[in-house]
């Protein structure tokens, strides 16, 4: 199988949390340990970055800084240097948050109910009021029976996206940011339609006047203010209803992020786009023209995963496959017009460390320093002869390993030690039916519940999870395949998925081969497939209208 760029490797957590230290923002450094301790989730925001909310992983949400605008929600206009229990939000797990430029605050819950506070001088909140919210305020006006799922602001209008992929949108509305179709300020939440109407929408993401989507078959849409192009409809009029971004057709963009006046689109080839705005240089293109349309980026870098920006900078941020963190636009004064390599483990570093204000682009999930954790123990024996009472035997490496951990966290090991087992008294086990890479991963797993391999390694490493019938590990598998798949090895992929039996992947594969159908048709894998499997996908691929003009 072939794999693009093979020497990279993917690791994934199988929690699927991006963990940042906190401690990077200033504002929670006053914050004793056993504070910090407590936070499960934090947002920093703020003309200059001075309010910050953060939950607990009791499920309680706190604020602290200048309360702006009663930005913190406290029911009065004092700041507070001191982190402040908001009573109202107490017990709801929080999913998603966003803060405008007045500043307002929106957050929705585990339940899909959504608040708002803060500035209200254009109906931000969705109340139908203009004053400002002093408290948190339970949005429903048209959510009825509603679950709102994603949350954003723009400088003072706002976005929800619900469960069922409706987006509703609401507040100022002098440049078709709400995308109503005119003008007028919007006051309590109204359905985006137009365009939108009969599409499930995935993702949003606002900019300082403007408004973005991306659809589940990976299209985009943009809406709203286009003086410096950032709708990326080669143009800089003005939108006041969802327009397709045109230049991206044929491509199925999985992520956006939209900064002050820029946007940034990311494929499920890896591929970064980007458009608008460029005085800082934050589009990446090596000059500070505008852009009316997307421009690829970055295409001589490896893969990349994932994209960052907030409205309220003219920053930009990608982090690659194998974890490289680059960053360009305006970086503390300076203005890097090509992506510049850095030593951060994660994108928000970047915006704690070099964008102006030093605001968090998303909520934050918080990783802790102190004692050593069950799990984290565990990890540090892992392949530790001091205190291993077995090794494995893998094409002349060894592997050292407990018995007793084996036993309770692998059915496999469990029937393997039993008394009448001859494995059960061996101080060395050989193996010979895997790799070196491939078996080592998979005891690693067991230890870590990670997995450090290349893409074309998952593949070994997936038949070894069905034949142990590790069914977590089959999906972490499927996962980093999917990170890998191109073009060229998207048939072999989904191959395999078929062979191993992995629905997700085979599904995830699939529909890569029907947005690329062109192009994957004309691979040799593409012929070198099972005849059974050519049939099935054709049948499939005929049911959903691919080979329609």
């Amino acid at each position: 199988i072939r794999i693009s760029n093979p020497l990279v490797c993917t690791k994934v957590c199988f929690t699927g949390l991006t963990m940042v230290d906190v401690s990077k923002w200033s504002l929670f450094n006053l914050m004793s340990a056993q504070e910090i301790a407590t936070i499960r989730q934090a947002c920093i925001f703020g003309a200059s970055a001075n309010e910050a909310i953060y939950t607990t992983h009791d499920n309680e949400v706190y604020v602290f800084g200048v309360n702006c605008s009663n930005c913190l929600g406290t029911g009065d206009s004092q700041s507070t240097i001191v982190p402040k229990k908001l009573e109202s939000l107490s017990g709801k797990k929080v999913v998603s948050l966003s803060y405008g430029s007045g500043p307002h605050v929106l957050l929705t819950t585990e339940e899909g109910e959504m608040y708002a506070w803060g500035h209200n001088g254009y109906s931000q909140l969705g109340n139908g009021a203009t004053n400002q919210g002093a408290a948190p305020l339970l949005v429903s006006t048209n959510l009825q029976n509603k679950r709102v799922v994603e949350v954003a602001c723009g400088s003072h209008h706002s976005m929800a996206l619900t469960h069922d992929g409706e987006v509703f949108a609401w507040g100022y509305n002098n440049c078709g940011q709400v995308g109503s179709g005119s003008t007028a300020n919007q006051p309590t939440p109204r359905r985006v339609s137009c365009c939108l109407q009969n599409k499930a929408v995935v993702s949003i993401a606002c900019g300082q006047t403007s408004s973005m989507a991306v659809s589940d078959n990976g299209e985009v849409y943009c809406w709203g203010y286009n003086g410096n192009g950032q709708l990326g409809l080669g143009n800089n009029g003005n939108q006041l209803t969802p327009c397709r971004v045109a230049a991206l057709q044929g491509l199925c963009v999985l992520q956006i992020a939209s900064g002050y006046a820029h946007a940034l689109a990311l494929t499920d080839e890896g591929l970064l786009y980007s458009w608008g705005a460029n005085t800082y240089g934050q589009l990446g293109t090596g000059n500070k023209i505008n852009q009316l349309s997307p421009m690829k980026v970055m295409a001589d870098k490896e893969r990349i995963v994932e994209i960052a920006a907030c409205h309220s900078t003219h920053t930009s941020a990608a982090k690659t496959q194998s974890g490289h963190v680059y960053m360009w636009g305006q970086c503390r004064g300076q203005s890097l017009t090509s992506p510049h390599l850095t030593h951060f483990p994660c994108t928000d570093d970047v915006f704690a460390c070099f964008a102006a204000p030093g605001v968090t682009w998303r909520l934050l999930s918080i990783e802790h320093d102190g004692f050593l954790t069950v799990a984290q123990s565990l990890k540090k024996e892992f392949d530790s002869p001091e205190t291993s009472d077995l090794k494995f035997s893998v094409d002349g490496k060894f592997i050292h390993v407990h018995k007793a951990v084996l036993k309770i966290r692998c059915e496999h090991f469990r029937s393997m030690f039993q008394s009448h087992w001859n494995e059960d008294m061996k101080e060395v086990i050989e193996i010979d039916q895997f790799s070196y890479p491939v078996y080592r991963s998979f005891l690693e797993f067991l230890y870590t519940d990670t997995v450090d391999l290349p893409p074309e390694d998952a593949i070994g490493l997936l038949d070894l999870a069905t034949a142990y019938c590790e069914n977590r590990l089959k999906r972490l598998c499927q996962h980093i395949i999917k990170r890998g798949i191109s073009v060229e090895n998207a048939f072999s992929l989904l191959s395999a998925a078929v062979r191993y039996d992995a629905e997700d992947l085979e599904e995830f594969c699939f529909k890569f081969c029907v947005n690329h159908l062109t192009e994957v048709t004309q691979t040799s894998a593409f012929w070198q497939i099972d005849g059974n499997l050519l049939k099935e996908f054709i049948r499939r691929a005929s049911r959903c209208g691919a080979f329609k003009n």
